[in-house]
């Protein structure tokens, strides 16, 4: 984890999962996969933006980054005008040898607190894994 100077903290982590690309996809693409384990509910609206919704609190981002069974990255509003936006990545990658998936975060935020955001995916990752059975 790294320290900037705008006040924003690098957190990246892998987890290993025993399911495919293809499987594990959806639940960090789509709104309905997301709310099963990243956020409360998500919601798209019209204007195809993403409103994560945590503890009754929306957040909306932008879904600025997509490769299909590969990489997502929602920007979060409230952050662009600031040359410094906060931004989940989620990457996926696949060990032929192991036939394991490993999911990359990258989670660039003013949250400060790196116990608290470890303990926060590691709990939403263990809920995951229950879900796909990885």
């Amino acid at each position: 984890m790294k320290k900037f100077d705008m006040g924003n903290y690098k957190y990246i982590a892998e987890f290993e999962f025993r399911a495919s690309k293809k499987m594990l996809f959806p639940y960090v693409s789509s709104a309905s996969g997301l709310a099963q384990w990243f956020a409360d509910d998500v919601n798209i609206n019209e204007d195809k933006d993403y409103i994560f919704i945590w503890d009754g609190e929306k957040n909306k981002a932008k879904m600025t980054s997509h490769r299909a069974n590969s990489l997502v990255k929602f920007v979060f509003e409230g952050t662009e005008e600031n040359d410094d936006p906060n931004y989940v990545e989620m990457k996926l990658e696949e060990n032929e040898m192991t036939q394991s998936t490993y999911l990359k975060i990258t989670d660039y935020s003013d949250m400060d607190d790196l116990e608290e955001l470890e303990d926060l995916w590691e709990s939403m990752i263990h809920t995951l894994k229950e879900i796909v059975g990885g």
